[in-house]
C-alpha cells in the first residue's frame, strides 16, 4: 500500500511534482509538540464556540470536533484526554461567559462559571480519548507527523468510515449522558448550532436533536480522514472526496427531505391569538421587595396596551409577579395583586397564564410552608383554574444541594431557602374544548426527554415562561431559544416562549422562529409585547412525529453502539494505552 515512506523513496513515481510536494511536507518530519497540539485544541474549542449564538457561524461546528481529534492523534490515553479537555474547556468558557453577568458577589458567578465549564469539558475530553481508543490500528509512539499519517492511512476506507461513524455515536452517547447526569445540562448540544438550518434539522422529528449532532460529528470525523489523505498521500489527493462522500450524501438527502417538509407546511385550520408580555425587569429589581408595586404597575400597563388587540390569551413570563400572588394581602390602589389580575381577565374576557411564586402550607417544612416556582392559569371569569409547579430546579439558583450538611453554601450563593420541585405535568386547558398547552418554566424546555414526557395526546402547543434577566443582554437568551427550537421540531408542535428580557417569540412545528424582534427594531431585550397567532390542530390523527411516539430511540441506539464498541475494544486490547 502506498504511503509517505514509499512516496519519499520512489521519487520517479511522481516526477518533479513528487519532489515539489515532498519538499513542501518537510515540516511533517518534526516531532508532534505539546505546544502545537494544545494550540490546535484551543483553536478547535473556540471555533466550536463561534458556531453557536450570538456569532452563529454554523459551518464551523462541522469542522471543530475533527480538529480536536487531530490535536490528540497518536497520544497515549492520558494525553488524548488532556488535549480533549483543553479544547472542551476553551469551548465552554467561551460560550458560557455570561455567567459573569449574574448580579451578585462576583466570587460566586465566576466560581460557578469555572466549575461548570470544567465539569462540562470532561465530555469532549472523554470523547477524544474514546475515539482514539477505538481506532483500528496503533498510533501511539509515532516518531513524527509523517509517521503518524502513515500509520493512520494503513487502515482501509471501510475501517475509517466505520470509525467516523463510531465517533459520531460516541458523541451522541456523551450528549445523552450530559442531558441526564446530575440533573442534566443539555444546553448547546452540537446539533443546536444548526438551529437556523431548517431543512437539515427536520431530522429531529425522527431522532431528536441527537440525530443532528450525529450528522455533524460524523462529517467532522470524516473530514479529518480526508485531511489525512491530502497530507499523507498527496499523489492521490483527490481520494479525500471519498472520505466525506457518504456523510455528505446523507446530509444532502436529509436536507432535501427536510426542505420538502418545510415547504409543504399547510396553514393551520385554527389559530389562537396570544399577547406575550416582556417586562424586561432587571434581576436586581426582582430581588428588591420595595420595587414590587412599581414593576407590577408597569406590567399591568403593558398588558392593557397589548389587550387593545383583543387576544384570546395573555401571557406573563416567569417571575413577572413580584410576590406570592395568591397569598399577598397587601393593597395596591385599593386591591390586592390577585384581584388586579382577576379584574384584567374579567374586563377583557381573556385567559391569562402567568409566572408567580406559590406556596403550600406544611407544618413539617422550614417556615411552615413549601415554596414553588409556579405558573397559574386564570380564566376569563377571573377564576384560578390551573397551576403548574416547576419540576426541574436550577442548582444553586433555586436550591442548594447538600445545604443541610454544608450550610455555608447558602451564604456563598445568597439563597436563603429552597424551592420545592413539582410532582408532575399540569396541562392547561383554555376552556371546554379549547386549546390545550403543556407548560414549562425556565430551562425546562432544553430537556428533550422531559418535554416529550410533559405532552398528552391532545396537546396543541408548548408554552415556556422564562426569565433570562440573570444574564443581562448576552448570548444566553439566544442559546436558550436555539436549543428550545428543537423541542418544537421533535414533537411537531408550536412552542410559545414568553421571556422577561428575551427571547420572546413563537416557534412553529418546523422550527421557524417568528416575532423574534420588536417591531421596526433589531432588539430582543427591551420591554414591550408581541402578538402571535399560534397554530392549533396542526397534527392529523396518528401523524405524531417518530420522536414524539418513541422518544430517544436514536440516542439510546448510539449509547448501545458505543458500549458494544468499547467492550469489544477493551476485550481485544488492540493496543495498550
Amino acid at each position: 500500500m502506498t504511503n509517505l515512506r514509499s512516496f519519499g523513496q520512489d521519487r520517479d513515481c511522481a516526477g518533479g511534482r513528487g519532489l515539489g510536494k515532498l519538499a513542501a511536507l518537510k515540516n511533517l518530519t518534526t516531532q508532534p509538540g505539546e505546544l502545537y497540539r494544545s494550540a490546535l485544541a484551543l483553536l478547535a474549542g473556540l471555533l466550536l464556540a463561534v458556531a453557536f449564538p450570538k456569532i452563529n457561524v454554523a459551518g464551523l461546528a462541522w469542522l471543530a470536533p475533527g480538529l480536536m481529534l487531530a490535536a490528540a492523534a497518536g497520544l497515549p490515553g492520558k494525553g488524548a484526554f488532556r488535549i480533549g479537555y483543553l479544547g472542551g474547556l476553551a469551548h465552554f468558557l467561551a460560550t458560557l461567559y455570561y455567567l459573569w453577568n449574574i448580579p451578585m458577589n462576583k466570587i460566586a458567578p465566576i466560581t460557578g462559571w469555572l466549575l461548570l465549564s470544567g465539569f462540562l469539558a470532561l465530555y469532549p475530553a472523554t470523547w477524544v480519548w474514546l475515539c482514539w481508543r477505538c481506532f483500528p490500528v496503533r498510533l501511539k509512539g509515532a516518531e513524527n507527523w509523517r509517521d503518524l499519517l502513515g500509520r493512520f492511512l494503513e487502515t482501509t476506507w471501510l475501517q475509517r468510515t466505520l470509525w467516523a461513524l463510531l465517533c459520531a455515536a460516541l458523541w451522541v452517547a456523551g450528549e445523552m449522558v450530559r442531558a441526564r447526569l446530575f440533573s442534566g445540562f443539555p444546553l448547546n448540544f452540537l446539533g443546536a448550532s444548526q438551529y437556523r438550518m431548517l431543512p437539515l434539522i427536520q431530522i429531529a422529528a425522527f431522532g431528536g436533536i441527537y440525530a443532528v449532532s450525529f450528522l455533524v460529528a460524523w462529517f467532522s470525523a470524516s473530514a479529518l480522514c480526508g485531511a489525512a489523505m491530502v497530507l499523507g498521500r498527496p499523489e492521490q489527493s483527490r481520494r479525500w472526496m471519498g472520505e466525506i462522500f457518504l456523510p455528505l450524501l446523507i446530509a444532502v438527502v436529509v436536507a432535501s427531505g427536510g426542505a420538502r417538509s418545510v415547504l409543504s407546511t399547510k396553514a393551520a385550520p385554527i389559530t389562537l391569538k396570544a399577547a406575550l408580555i416582556q417586562p424586561s425587569i432587571p434581576q436586581t429589581m426582582i430581588w428588591d421587595p420595595a420595587e414590587g408595586p412599581k414593576r407590577f404597575k408597569e406590567l399591568l400597563a403593558l398588558s392593557e396596551a397589548a389587550l387593545t388587540n383583543k387576544p384570546a390569551l395573555l401571557v406573563w413570563p416567569e417571575a413577572a409577579v413580584p410576590s406570592l400572588l395568591r397569598w399577598d394581602t397587601n393593597q395596591y390602589d385599593g386591591v390586592t395583586m390577585f384581584e388586579s389580575v382577576q379584574r384584567l381577565a374579567l374586563s377583557h374576557g381573556v385567559w391569562i397564564v402567568l409566572g408567580a411564586d406559590d406556596l403550600e402550607p406544611n407544618a413539617a417544612a422550614p417556615g411552615g410552608a413549601l415554596f414553588y416556582n409556579s405558573s397559574l392559569l386564570i380564566s376569563p371569569s377571573g377564576e384560578l383554574t390551573g397551576a403548574y409547579r416547576k419540576r426541574r430546579l436550577v442548582m444553586f439558583g433555586e436550591y442548594v444541594p447538600l445545604a443541610r450538611w454544608l450550610p455555608f453554601l447558602r451564604k456563598f450563593t445568597g439563597i436563603g431557602s429552597d424551592f420545592t420541585p413539582g410532582t408532575g405535568p399540569a396541562p392547561f386547558r383554555l376552556g371546554a374544548g379549547g386549546a390545550k398547552t403543556a407548560v414549562l418554566i425556565c430551562f425546562e424546555d432544553i430537556f428533550p426527554h422531559f418535554v416529550r414526557a410533559s405532552l398528552e395526546d391532545d396537546t396543541d402547543f408548548l408554552l415556556n415562561l422564562t426569565n433570562n434577566g440573570w444574564f443581562g443582554e448576552s448570548a444566553a437568551q439566544w442559546q436558550h431559544a436555539a436549543t428550545a427550537v428543537f423541542r418544537a421540531v421533535e414533537n411537531g408542535l408550536p412552542l410559545v416562549r414568553c421571556a422577561n428580557n428575551g427571547l420572546t417569540c413563537l416557534v412553529d412545528g418546523q422550527g421557524r422562529m417568528q416575532e423574534v424582534f420588536f417591531p421596526e427594531t433589531q432588539d430582543i431585550y427591551g420591554a414591550g409585547f408581541k402578538l402571535v397567532e399560534v397554530p392549533l390542530r396542526t397534527e392529523a390523527a396518528g401523524a405524531k412525529t417518530l420522536y414524539r411516539r418513541h422518544g430517544d430511540w436514536f440516542g439510546w441506539s448510539c449509547v448501545g453502539v458505543a458500549g458494544l464498541a468499547l467492550a469489544t475494544t477493551m476485550k481485544r486490547r488492540m493496543r495498550p494505552l
